[in-house]
């Protein structure tokens, strides 16, 4: 074994289903910048007003989901540890939580502690956005730096339509798609649009609902949207979909600001009143089930759907530690480019 680890990062999980724990988690999750992006002092007082009632409600969604061994999406990401130390024969593999616990600054000072002075930092999201890929590759510096950690970092940078990616999609949903369905509805987790605006200098976001489509290589390259329609396109096109069995939405809303439409509980109500009975729903924005799956769309989208008038609901998992995955991600972190 060498000196190179590599570092998973997901997005986190309260440590419990505790009122306290996940109020805890909701504070450090909202509070970063990069996720509710207004000045310290309007941040502070919205998520304060969000914190009255949204942990008692979020608690007992979690609690919902929860496995015996844990949070779900801890515990699926520590299966992909698991999977990726075993095809992984540079160093360790590390896994950290951007929010909660392991944090990013206990897991790289430990590494930093062991000797290791070169880090393939894998942020696990597919496409880009500054609350996601952007906050992890800022805290890494932030630690390196406060803590003057002697590490170089390689960073896996959005993989939205890297092959090895899109085949692990396909290969993992294959056993679904050969089942009898109506309609397969790819479910992204939501954005402000704000977030797309204040990255796009250029002003292409605001040229219609087309503009995704034509995104030139320099728009493309930090917008989220554009990209999740890249990775719906060509994963459709993998898999022998025709344009009219799949369409794309946007979940997870949170707050009175515009987010990226349609919207998912809007297109689930759509799509029974059109008379789709078998609805298959993906989310390929998370590689790992969560809160986010398994509870808004594996329960309450089944509930609303069923409501609207639909017959079945389907959850695609996702990727998980499905081994075409495990092997995906070992090829795109090998080749993950030096941060300088």
């Amino acid at each position: 074994m060498t000196d190179h680890a590599l570092l998973l990062v997901n997005l986190g999980s309260p440590a419990s289903t505790e009122v306290a724990e996940v109020r805890r988690y909701l504070n450090q999750f909202l509070m970063d910048p990069y996720v509710i992006d207004l000045p310290w002092p309007v941040r502070r007082l919205l998520v304060s007003l969000i914190l009255i009632k949204r942990p008692a409600a979020s608690a007992h969604a979690y609690a919902s989901i929860w496995w015996e061994d844990g949070s779900p999406l801890v515990v699926l990401s520590k299966r992909l540890q698991s999977a990726m130390q075993r095809v992984w024969n540079k160093g360790p593999v590390e896994l950290a939580m951007r929010y909660g616990e392991p944090s990013l600054e206990t897991v790289l000072t430990r590494l930093a502690s062991q000797g290791i002075k070169q880090i393939t930092l894998a942020p696990l999201y597919p496409q880009f956005a500054d609350s996601t890929v952007t906050t992890v590759i800022e805290e890494a510096r932030r630690v390196v730096r406060e803590r003057a950690l002697d590490v170089q970092f390689s960073v896996l940078m959005p993989f939205y339509d890297q092959p090895e990616y899109l085949d692990a999609l396909v290969d993992s949903a294959k056993p679904y798609l050969e089942q009898d369905f109506d309609h397969l509805l790819l479910s992204f987790h939501g954005l402000p649009e704000r977030h797309l605006h204040k990255l796009d200098r250029s002003g292409h976001c605001l040229k219609g609902p087309d503009c995704c489509r034509t995104a030139p290589t320099e728009v493309l390259a930090t917008c989220y949207r554009a990209q999740c329609m890249r990775s719906a396109e060509a994963f459709a096109a993998r898999a022998g979909l025709r344009p009219e069995q799949w369409s794309v939405a946007f979940q997870s809303r949170l707050g009175r600001a515009k987010w990226i439409e349609p919207y998912t509980e809007a297109r689930l109500e759509e799509l029974a009143q059109q008379g789709v009975k078998k609805l298959l729903v993906m989310c390929p924005a998370f590689v790992a089930d969560c809160i986010e799956t398994l509870e808004e769309i594996g329960d309450r989208g089944l509930e609303q759907f069923r409501a609207a008038g639909g017959e079945s609901l389907q959850l695609v998992p996702c990727l998980n530690d499905h081994p075409s995955w495990v092997t995906a991600l070992r090829t795109l972190s090998e080749r993950a480019p030096l941060m300088l």
